[in-house]
Parts: structure tokens; C-alpha cells; sequence
């Protein structure tokens, strides 16, 4: 592991990657595109785009803060049900992508404000145990990749649902195979 010294000025290298990777996934895609779902219980690519907004409004910088100046424990979240609530599904794509821009510069700022002295404050979390400033900012990164991930994937399927009955598992396996069991 490298030392915590690195970690403010790495993670925020990487979590400005996020929007234009987003931007390079997404610039095809038309309204059918950014609403289809890979699989029943997945989301389409308008629900990942306003699953990370919402997080970089409410959940990482949020909760940052409050571990910095010394909260006791996290604000609670629920993004599963925020998804339905605030109908992600029928959300603009520029609209929402545009939020998460101007949401991730200002978290790019307040990141570039931090030393590693801070991100040793910590807080308890139910399931996890202790953690850390700096616990966050790592999983923060991680956070964006995994939602890359699953974008990706959910790419990956819609396309070949696009060109079936062409065989394009032949390049690997597809993710969200609507054949297997939920």
C-alpha cells in the first residue's frame, strides 16, 4: 500500500476521470438506449448516471464532511429506493449528467482542500467498524469504478441484444444474460 500521503492528490486524479469516461460510453446513445435494462432487476444507463449524482450529492463528499468535522455517525441512505423514487428511469441524460459534472468539480475542490492529517478522522459504521477519512476517499474511487463496471456491462448486453441473432458471445460472455435465473 502506498502511504496516505498520496492518497488526496491520487484519488482526485482519479475520480476526475469519471465524466469524461461517462461522456465517451454515453455520446451514442439515443432515449431508448439510456433507458434500457440489460436484465429485469439491473439498471439502465440513465439509472447508473443518476445513481452517481445522487451519491455525489448525498453519500461520499456528504459523508466526508461530516467524519471531518467529527460527526458520530453517517447520514443515512438508501439508493435502491432513491431509484424509483426520484424515477431515475425518466430523468434527462444531459440534464443529469450535467448535475454530476458541476457536483464532481466542486468534490474536486473540496478534495484538493484535504491533507492526509485530515483523513485520519474516523466514525463508526454499523456493519464495517471503524472508518476512516480516508476509508472513504479509497472506496470513493472504487464507488466510480464498479459503477463503470456495471455500465459497461450493461453496454456490453445492449448491444448484443442489437445484433442478435448474430453470435456475439463469441467474444467472451456477455453479462446480464436475460437466460439465466434472477
Amino acid at each position: 500500500m502506498l502511504g496516505p500521503g498520496v492518497l488526496p492528490s491520487e484519488a482526485r486524479r482519479e475520480l476526475a476521470r469519471l465524466l469524461p469516461v461517462l461522456d465517451l460510453l454515453t455520446v451514442d446513445l439515443d432515449g431508448g438506449g439510456w433507458r434500457a435494462r440489460p436484465a429485469a432487476a439491473e439498471w439502465s444507463p440513465i439509472e447508473i448516471v443518476c445513481h452517481l449524482r445522487d451519491e455525489e450529492a448525498e453519500d461520499f463528499p456528504a459523508r466526508l464532511r461530516g467524519v471531518l468535522a467529527g460527526g458520530q455517525q453517517l447520514a443515512p441512505i438508501d439508493p435502491e429506493r432513491w431509484a424509483e423514487e426520484r424515477r431515475y428511469r425518466d430523468a434527462d441524460p444531459r440534464e443529469a449528467l450535467d448535475a454530476l459534472r458541476t457536483l464532481r468539480s466542486a468534490s474536486l475542490r473540496f478534495l484538493g482542500t484535504l491533507t492526509p492529517d485530515h483523513l485520519s478522522a474516523s466514525v463508526e459504521h454499523p456493519r464495517l467498524g471503524t472508518l476512516s477519512g480516508a476509508d472513504l476517499v479509497a472506496a470513493w474511487v472504487a464507488h466510480d469504478r464498479l459503477h463503470l463496471r456495471q455500465l459497461v456491462g450493461t453496454l456490453a448486453r445492449l448491444w448484443a441484444e442489437r445484433w442478435a441473432p448474430l453470435k456475439v458471445g463469441y467474444a467472451g460472455p456477455i453479462p446480464y444474460d436475460p437466460a439465466a435465473p434472477d
